[in-house]
Formats: C-alpha cells, structure tokens, sequence
C-alpha cells in the first residue's frame, strides 16, 4: 500500500518545496523560505548593501531588486523611509554609506512632494562629508533633473554649515565621482551671506583665499602655503600641527616622510588612522615596541574614541584582515605587520560592539559555511565575505557566554574549532579553509534533536539561501521543541541583502534581523533573556 505523507507530511516538507498552507516562495538558491517583511529587506539593504552580488544574484541584479523594493516602500510612505535611513545613517549602523544615498536619492526622484521635503530635509544628516555630497549627487542626477527643490537641498548643504567646517570640507573632500564643489555650487547657485559669498567665490575659482583673521579663512591660508615651492619639512609639519590640516591637503610627494606622518598623527580621527596603518607600517613610524605604536594600539582600544568615532565592526574586521595579511587586497603594496597594532584591532573589534550582557543560556551558534556563504562583500568592504563576518560574530559570542556549541553546516554538521581563546584572524584563515557544499539551514536543529542537546536558542547565521534539505528549518524547530519540551527560540541572522529568510514570520519564538551591526549582539541577547 502506498504511503501518501511521503509525499505530503505537514511536519517535515523537502526544502525544494513551499510547507503546506505557509507564505513561503522561491530563494535565490531553488529552494523555499519566506519573503522578508518590505521594511525589514529596507533595512538589510541599508546595512549591508548589495557590493558582490551573492552566489546565486549578481551585484547588479541584486541592487535593482532592492531598488525597487524601496520605491514601492516610498509609494506607501516616503515620509517612513527617509526617516529609515536617516536613523540608520546617523546611527554608524551601516559600515558604508553609500546604500543610505543612494536609497534618499530614491526618495528625492520618486516621492511625493511630503517626501521630497524629507528627503530634503534630511540630506545634511546622510551627507555628513564632501565625498557623501558626490555620491548623493551622482546618484540623484542619474534619476532626475535639477529642479527648485534640488537646488535648495544642495544649496543649503553649503549654507548650513560653519564657514570653518565648510573649508574643511571643501579641501578635504575636493573632489570625488567626477564631482566637485565647483559643479556643485554652480548647479545650486545658493543664496548667503557676503562672508560665505567670499568662501563660495574661492572654491569656484572666482576669487581669492579672503583677507582677515576668520578661522576659516586662516585655514585656506595654510592649505595654499602647503604648496608652496622650497617649503621645509619642519615648516610644513608646524602648518599641520597649528592648522590641523588633513592628510588629504598634502602635496602626495611629502607623504612619504616620516616626520610628516607623525604630525599628521597627533589629530588624526581614528578612522583615518585605521585606513592608513599599513602606510605608516610601510614607511616606518609603525614599528616593534616604538612610541607610535604604543600610542596607536591606545587610540584603537579606547572605547571612547571607538563611540564617538562610530567605529563600526565591519570597518575593524576588514582594516584587521588587510593589515595582517601584510599586502593590500590587489597586492600592489606590502609591509610588515607590527603585532601589537594586530593584537589591537583584534581587541577593537569587540569594543566595536555595545557592551553585551551574557543572557546565561544555552545556546547552539550555527555559522553557515556553504559555497554561497563565500561570495560578496559585506558592507562593502573588500575581500571581507559574509563567512568572514559570521566567523567573527561567534567570537562576540563566545566571549560573552558560558554555555554553548558553535557549528558549522553546509548539508553537513560540524563543530567549529572557535573559542574565545582564538585569535580573530585566526578565525577567518580557518573559516574560509573549510569544505562547503549545499545549505541545509535545517541542520542545527535536527543535530541537537538528534543528540539530544538542550538548547534555549538557535542562532542561524546565514544568506538563507538553503535547498538541500528534507525538512524546512522552521519544522525541524517545531519537532526539536515539541520532542524535547524546551520553548527553543530561533534567531535568524540576515549576513546578505537577499530578501529571504529562513524563519517564519509568524512565530513569536523567532526573531529575523540584519547580520553585523554593533548593536547585534545586545539584541539577540535581549530576545533570547525574553526582553525583547
């Protein structure tokens, strides 16, 4: 007699199929899962963009499916989304920005007149810096045209700031996306005061650096004596050190000295100095046990120069994984990593984070190591992939919690030889050597069931782009809770823009959220204790 739930069963459902009466569609990968929530994909893409593309969606395709997500969220209320971005651009959640501005240029071209106005609004929040401005604009001009509104929005990003910051800005961040502040205030042609008008004339070219004691102006002065022929080594590191002048108003020629570096230090912002370890590796100011290291490694684990930098953890992964590795992604340069300055961007990485309390739970972390896992960026860092930045997120774990399994799954199940005692690029060295095959988000649940381990909470770290499997992992859930008696939660970590998700939105034991932000770990901590 032939079995019909073997081919119909409401408790265990092949992935390659949707579960009887659910919501569930098709992945990326060919298999089931549900469709993210709009607002939570809104979110996704705005955390983690869409740089790389995954396994199974290439970049651009990727880019234009969130593209549309957003504007059909835009259509309902544009008035939300602008206020979406703004709180997550202002917050640091997102390691790059560029997913923010590209989203708020989408507001400017396609909302009503109410989100137009917000979006208007909101563009000296988004925009904080020169190089924010181009891209804004080279976004917003590639889906409209410069009306009032525009013009105003743009004109106001220049009127709005002290005239001291707005010459910073301006020197900093000359030019950037085949734009400049000339172009940009031509385009805008605001309306201001005499002093700002003398500002706006010496950045288009249409005046000089103004006479008088203005701060702003005493700073133009020293940008242009910077240039000047026959200046000495000692003159130019006194201009920096009186005038903070940035790295980028330096004549390229002069960074190769040490001396300049060194007085290029003494203000740096921490993220500048992140971005320019290996340079001052190269050159020598960064050297075993030498006063600029020490001085460095204290910068890095500051945790209060790491807040007010918003320093965010995808930035530390990818500056540690470049520095240790000794040679920049492309392999056009080469140094010798100092240690100490390793040992303290592997100690900033966990500061990155806001401070976790341990939930006391038992806990079974679950890292995705299948093939899809391995391609793309997160957050736009290059070479950093979602296995990376789920290899590290364990150790945040790991360092806070006293009972837990981490795992590792593909269409097999695998301890993880990950504890808190393990360096953090020595994790990523040993995640990405790992064999992977097919994605079985299912796994972590039908092992614990299996080997009866007691667990309050699964945490999936994955692009739930899952398909191998002879039962979904929402069921295999069920069964673990039902079988054991344990209230089991799960909590789904989103580590790609995808708009999938393995967990069903309908069950209050499961929590979806965006993968690597620094306030992760305190949420799924809440949720798990029951706070949340």
């Amino acid at each position: 007699m032939q079995k019909l739930n073997k081919f119909f069963n409401l408790f265990a459902t092949t992935q390659r199929e949707p579960i009887p009466g659910s919501t569930q569609v098709p992945n990326n990968a060919g298999g089931y899962a549900w469709k993210l929530d709009a607002w939570q994909q809104l979110d996704r893409f705005l955390i983690l963009g869409t740089e790389g593309g995954t396994f199974y969606v290439s970049e651009r395709k990727l880019t234009v499916e969130n593209a549309t997500a957003v504007m059909k969220l835009i259509t309902e209320d544009g008035v939300r989304v602008v206020a979406r971005i703004c709180e997550i651009s202002v917050a640091g959640r997102a390691a790059k920005n560029d997913p923010a501005l590209f989203a708020l240029a989408l507001a400017f071209a396609s909302g009503d007149a109410a989100t137009k106005t917000a979006a208007a609004s909101a563009l000296t929040q988004v925009a904080r810096t020169g190089t924010h401005l181009f891209s804004f604009l080279e976004y917003v001009e590639s889906m409209r045209g410069w009306g009032r509104g525009l013009r105003r929005a743009v004109g106001n990003w220049y009127t709005s700031r002290d005239l001291k910051e707005l010459a910073y800005q301006v020197t900093k961040y000359a030019q950037r996306e085949g734009w400049s502040h000339r172009d940009a205030l031509r385009l805008a042609h605001p309306k201001a005061t005499a002093a700002r008008n003398e500002l706006f004339a010496y950045i288009v070219g249409k005046g000089p650096v103004p006479e008088g004691d203005a701060a702003a102006w005493v700073y133009l002065r020293a940008v242009a004596q910077v240039a000047t022929p026959g200046i000495s080594v000692s003159e130019l590191c006194q201009l920096i050190r009186t005038h903070r002048l940035p790295r980028e108003v330096i004549p390229t020629e002069w960074l190769q000295q040490a001396a300049v570096w060194e007085a290029l230090l003494e203000k740096m912002p921490l993220m500048a100095t992140m971005r320019n370890l290996a340079t001052l590796t190269r050159i020598g100011v960064l050297a075993p046990n030498s006063e600029w290291t020490r001085n460095i490694s204290e910068r890095l684990t500051n945790q209060e120069w790491i807040r007010k930098a918003r320093l965010h953890p995808v930035q530390v992964l990818s500056a540690l994984k470049t520095y240790a590795s000794g040679h920049g992604i492309r392999g056009q340069n080469s140094w010798e990593p100092v240690q100490q300055i390793v040992d303290a961007l592997d100690k900033a990485f966990y500061l990155a984070f806001d401070n976790v309390v341990p939930t006391g739970k038992r806990i079974v972390l679950a890292v995705d190591v299948s093939g899809s896992m391995g391609m793309g960026n997160i957050g736009g860092a290059p070479g950093l992939t979602p296995r990376d930045a789920a290899a590290a997120l364990t150790l945040v774990t790991a360092a806070t919690e006293s009972s837990y399994h981490i795992m590792g799954f593909s269409n097999n199940f695998m301890p993880l030889r990950i504890s808190p005692r393990k360096r953090l690029d020595d994790v990523i060295r040993y995640m990405s050597g790992l064999p992977f095959g097919g994605t079985d988000c299912a796994q972590p649940m039908i092992w614990a069931l299996e080997k009866n381990v007691a667990a309050d909470a699964f945490i999936v770290l994955t692009d739930s782009e899952t398909w191998a499997g002879k039962i979904h992992p929402a069921q295999a859930l069920e069964q673990y809770r039902r079988k054991m008696n344990i209230p089991a939660k799960l909590i789904v970590v989103g580590m790609t823009s995808s708009g999938f998700t393995i967990g069903d939105p309908n069950d209050a034991g499961t929590l979806n959220i965006v993968g690597f932000t620094p306030d992760i770990p305190t949420i799924v901590n809440d949720f798990i204790r029951g706070e949340k």
